[in-house]
């Protein structure tokens, strides 16, 4: 009796071992990543304090704006591919969501096209299109969000990378009819989608503040329930913010603030994750992954 319990007592320690081995490395394999601005990757001393500190701390994907090639932005990824940073191009396709004559325009999304061949040639492992949606001044339509899936559709087939779309948080509760944001829509057309869930952008926002790891937990949840909780038909990388511009928080509070939406990706079995700093000030994120006891 005293064996076949030690023999259990061993099975079982070896199976713990086993469950946590295999959830360090699914976890290892999450796409952890932050955003910068065009002037941030081409200022090298503030680039390679960023490498420095994200390589530390498990961040392996920086989201590159790309408004006009240069000289210096192609010499800077070099130090992204140097440290093994991977490289996804963010490309804003409408500034402030697009006019129907944008929408129309074959010369404009030639003049885009031309962004993304300049970031494939820079190396670019994967192209993010943001602001690909109207203006929410737009009258709402169903036909918005297939115009849209048409521009999504013609940069696909001319795009040699995975290809990633922006999305408002509010389509993860269905299609936004306005600026023509429909996930079910844009799923067959895309490789990720990234929907911003900034808490500081859904209303009531003094309660959503307060309630991070709820209201992104729950937007992320929604988009599986709009695929009726089968395995999604693209990889899912959530938009989280390091802070709420709308609501003041103590510095504790920002910390524990960014925590629970990590958190909440993480459990909402996300691929991964992006983080906006429109300055690119990333140290509180770096402090909270350094130290995740925050609670």
């Amino acid at each position: 009796m005293i064996k076949l319990q030690f023999r259990l007592a061993v099975l079982v320690s070896a199976l713990l071992i086993l469950f946590f081995s295999l959830s360090n490395i699914a976890n290892a394999g999450l796409i952890k990543g932050i955003y910068i601005t065009q002037p941030t990757l081409e200022n090298a001393t503030y680039l390679n304090y960023l490498i420095s500190r994200a390589k530390k701390v498990g961040i392996h994907t920086f989201v590159v704006d790309l408004d006009k090639p240069s000289k210096l932005y192609q010499k800077n990824i070099g130090l992204l591919a140097a440290n093994n940073i991977h490289y996804v191009a963010r490309i804003t396709i409408f500034p402030g969501g697009g006019t129907p004559q944008q929408i129309n325009s074959q010369a404009y999304l030639e003049k885009k096209l031309h962004l993304i061949k300049t970031a494939e040639g820079y190396g670019a492992q994967q192209i993010q299109l943001d602001y690909i949606r109207y203006s929410s001044k737009q009258p709402p339509s169903n036909k918005n969000a297939e115009d849209i899936l048409r521009i999504i559709k013609w940069f696909k087939v001319r795009t040699n990378v995975p290809l990633q779309i922006d999305v408002f948080g509010i389509s993860s509760f269905g299609p936004s009819k306005y600026i023509g944001q429909d996930i079910k829509l844009f799923s067959s057309a895309v490789d990720v989608i990234c929907p911003m869930v900034y808490p500081s952008h859904y209303e009531p926002y003094k309660v959503h503040a307060v309630t991070p790891y709820d209201t992104v937990y729950g937007s992320l949840m929604a988009i599986h329930k709009q695929f009726n909780n089968k395995p999604l038909p693209f990889k899912l990388y959530p938009y989280i913010e390091l802070s709420n511009y709308r609501y003041p928080l103590s510095h504790s509070k920002k910390l524990a603030y960014i925590y629970a939406q990590i958190q909440a990706a993480e459990k909402a079995n996300a691929d991964g994750w992006y983080v906006w700093s429109p300055h690119n000030l990333y140290d509180n994120l770096f402090q909270v992954l350094e130290n995740k006891q925050i609670k």
